[in-house]
């Protein structure tokens, strides 16, 4: 599993020994820095047991030992509007200029 911006991922020690203490962690971008074989690079945020950024980081990680905990949204799906409708009524009062 390659993250990719947005995703929420699960980092333990199976990432990287340093990780003993496992956290929650947004993916802001993922580095194509050339690497060792299976590792990565990723700018992101670690977040709080409510899901907050607590602070930015950038980490060095096993993708084999990533867990996906949250997709980022799809960009083509953001909401089920479309552009130049209008939902619900509008009052068109009648004005006069005097």
């Amino acid at each position: 599993m390659l993250p990719r911006s947005g995703d929420v991922i699960h980092v333990t020690k199976a990432a990287s020994v340093q990780f003993a203490a496992p956290m929650l962690f947004r993916v802001i971008r993922v580095h194509d820095w050339p690497t060792y074989e299976g590792w990565i690079w990723l700018d992101g945020y670690e977040l709080n047991t409510a899901g907050d950024a607590v602070e930015r980081r950038s980490i060095f990680v096993q993708v084999s030992g990533l867990r996906a905990v949250g997709k980022a949204p799809d960009p083509r799906a953001r909401n089920g509007r479309q552009p130049g409708v209008v939902s619900g009524t509008i009052s068109r009062g009648v004005r006069t200029n005097r």
